[in-house]
């Protein structure tokens, strides 16, 4: 028996895909579902560097798309099907709006695959797929990944490592709380470490480290992170900006190998914050976090939504001035986006707020809801110009060079001035900035 699993790119002005020479930000699903079948042959497709094989002979089809890419991923589907392929959808976009997913596939893994891709693989062979699987896990564990099906790969210089998945946090847009409702599982130190021990025997000096909120457990990722550090890895991850509160354990990151970490601020709009149920964050004090995060040594990178109640075009553009002010050497932005499935797609259903259902314009850079004080337009020209201003050359230069700690670190900022000047280059493409 043969797989091909895609792991779909997104689209960008309407249809057009986007294609790059490196795939930085890998996903793992891939390594983890070929490890959980070993007597299947396993082929990957990563289509931002891979070319999808249409004339595969494979006997099953997996898609499962990462954030947007999900839109791309149902004209996979709906094209291998109409070849007379057999086809089954998963990952995150698909398991919060399953049904939609099955009218482009044959069957859906709705949730986490650990036991569900095994058990569908049984039933393909059996003659008997069922439409969806959705087996929930008591503990998050797994073999070690196949990760050499990803360093063949033209890929970045670092993988994946997986933690724990799931978050105690409950923001309304947010698509882990609205999976998981609360319930964060964590695997077990020694099989994360066994997996960041392959990591470098293949040749690998950096990992990142997934976990939707490691900091949730202080007592777990103190214990990682003193493992961690015989290692001797560099590594990456993302957590709560509450861990700025916490200068020991922004030392035990710092010591452990930890360079930068991604925090979702969201908004610098409190009333925004609350409105999407994260009121346990408070906006006032994300410049004083950030200072704390960098003081420790740990580069930031922000993910933040515009389009929330308590945004303003004003709120939009402070939100620039912001991030130049703060001096963020890695900023991302996103249309809050009402996705199927999320509380907040619930929310402005009822309210009629919706203003455009074609699932294709659900990307992030195209407003789709009525936000409550601009139009859906207003909003959309409101993100580009967000963009085009924080990424204009002198706010590049502004974070990224001229600052007190260029000479300690030229190397690294110079890096950064490289990244963000291809990034404007993305932008004025009309491509989202986005980890791929």
């Amino acid at each position: 028996m043969k797989i091909y699993f895609i792991q779909p790119t997104p689209y960008f002005r309407g249809r057009q895909l986007i294609k790059k020479r490196r795939l930085y930000f890998v996903g793992l699903a891939p390594a983890i579902l070929a490890a959980l079948v070993p007597d299947v042959e396993f082929e990957v497709c990563l289509e931002t560097i891979d070319e999808v094989n249409f004339d595969t002979d494979a006997d099953l089809i997996a898609i499962s798309g990462m954030g947007h890419a999900i839109i791309r991923g149902l004209d996979i589907a709906d094209r291998f099907k109409a070849l007379g392929k057999t086809v089954v959808m998963g990952g995150y976009m698909a398991s919060l709006m399953p049904e939609e997913a099955k009218k482009h596939c044959d069957s859906v893994i709705a949730g986490d695959g650990e036991i569900s891709f095994v058990k569908m693989t049984e039933d393909f062979k059996a003659g008997a797929l069922q439409p969806f699987y959705r087996i929930p896990l008591e503990k998050l564990t797994y073999p070690l990944p196949r990760y050499d099906l990803l360093a063949e790969k033209k890929i970045g210089d670092f993988l994946p490592v997986q933690a724990g998945r799931g978050c105690p946090n409950s923001c309304s847009f947010c698509s882990v709380h609205c999976l998981y409702r609360g319930v964060y599982l964590k695997r077990g130190i020694d099989e994360v470490i066994r997996d960041i021990r392959e990591v470098r025997r293949l040749g690998f000096r950096k990992f990142l480290l997934l976990d939707d909120n490691i900091y949730s457990d202080k007592a777990y990722f103190s214990t990682l992170c003193g493992e961690i550090k015989k290692l001797g890895m560099k590594w990456m991850s993302q957590c709560s900006i509450a861990v700025a509160d916490d200068g020991e354990m922004l030392k035990i990151l710092a010591d452990s190998g930890c360079t930068a970490l991604s925090f979702g601020l969201e908004s610098i709009s409190q009333e925004s914050l609350d409105s999407m149920n994260k009121t346990w964050a408070a906006a006032s004090r994300y410049g004083e976090q950030i200072r704390r995060v960098t003081g420790a040594g740990i580069d930031v990178s922000t993910e933040m939504v515009v389009g929330a109640d308590g945004d303003t075009l004003e709120s939009i553009r402070e939100t620039g001035r912001f991030i130049v002010r703060n001096k963020i050497t890695v900023p991302r932005f996103y249309i809050l986006t009402p996705i199927p499935g999320t509380d907040f797609f619930r929310d402005m259903a009822a309210q009629g707020r919706i203003v455009n259902h074609d699932i294709h314009s659900y990307n992030g850079a195209e407003a789709v809801h009525k936000p409550a004080r601009m139009t859906a337009r207003e909003l959309t020209d409101a993100y580009w110009l967000l963009y085009k201003n924080v990424f204009s050359v002198g706010a590049i230069l502004k974070r990224t060079v001229l600052r007190a700690d260029f000479f300690r670190h030229p190397l690294k900022y110079l890096f950064y001035l490289y990244v963000n000047l291809y990034y404007r280059h993305q932008i004025y493409q009309g491509v989202t900035p986005n980890i791929i």
